[in-house]
């Protein structure tokens, strides 16, 4: 093993997700990166999930299977036996693009007031066939509560050091745990952004993206009212339906990608 890369450390949290579990598992073990921890929490499965994991348990730090408290609190205590330099968390619908961890190793920034490193993400539907795209957002924190913290969650790599400082994953959010911790890491740190595709994420009917969105609007303000005080509330409101440009901006980006992203998506 390498000891010129940093460890990686990534936390797949896992439930009744079989049909797209293996991908996701593959998309990780296939890096090749000599310096990888890989834990996976499954929450108790009753599909195929379990077999899938034991397919792979001699290439993983530390698998388990058995009831949880909820995403949050699976990966939460993955990462409590994390001992990686570097973290991130890859839900079992989505996969790494190749060359993920390498291009995070290489181009995390040493400054030690950098704390994360964000790149751009692939969408794709449930048969994997790429969409569209998603950069990530170069925000301040009083940006990020005012126009939401922009981060592609599963392209989104952070420093042990930076999570622990910030407190972790607040494990009472269903939702929006990561838009949470996103705001706390960028308290204490910078976050860095690149333009590789790192990771892809999956859009389809069970995802929590599509089922929780109620849910994810009553915590996102509690978000803004736990660190903005209530402050930046009336011009939120207003600034989250001023999106156009973004659309515009992926947009243009995935018609100039999207021949690239297809070829490296189904070589």
């Amino acid at each position: 093993m390498s000891t010129n890369l940093p460890k990686i450390s990534i936390v797949t949290p896992s439930y009744n997700q079989g049909r797209y579990l293996e991908q996701t598992i593959l998309s990780v073990l296939g890096q090749q990166y000599p310096n990888l921890e890989y834990i996976i929490m499954d929450g108790g499965s009753s599909d195929n999930s379990v077999e899938i994991i034991e397919r792979y348990a001699d290439k993983l730090a530390y698998w388990q299977s058995k009831p949880d408290h909820g995403q949050a609190d699976a990966i939460a205590k993955g990462f409590e036996m994390a001992t990686g330099e570097i973290l991130g968390w890859l839900n079992s619908d989505d996969f790494l693009m190749p060359g993920c961890l390498s291009i995070v190793a290489s181009k995390f920034p040493r400054e030690n007031s950098t704390v994360a490193l964000a790149g751009r993400i692939v969408f794709i539907n449930p048969d994997s066939r790429p969409l569209t795209v998603g950069l990530p957002k170069r925000r301040t924190w009083k940006n990020m509560l005012l126009w939401g913290h922009g981060l592609p969650q599963m392209a989104t790599f952070w420093t042990r050091e930076a999570y622990l400082h910030a407190g972790g994953l607040d494990t009472s959010l269903q939702f929006s745990f990561d838009a949470d911790l996103f705001v706390k890491l960028r308290r204490i740190g910078e976050i860095a952004i690149t333009s590789d595709y790192l990771a892809a994420f999956r859009l389809h009917p069970g995802s929590k993206t599509s089922t929780m969105q109620k849910i994810a609007r009553t915590e996102e303000q509690l978000i803004l009212e736990r660190y903005g005080k209530g402050s930046f509330s009336f011009i939120s409101r207003i600034v989250r339906r001023v999106r156009l440009y973004n659309r515009i901006k992926n947009r243009l980006t995935w018609e100039r990608d999207k021949a690239k992203l297809r070829e490296i998506l189904f070589s």
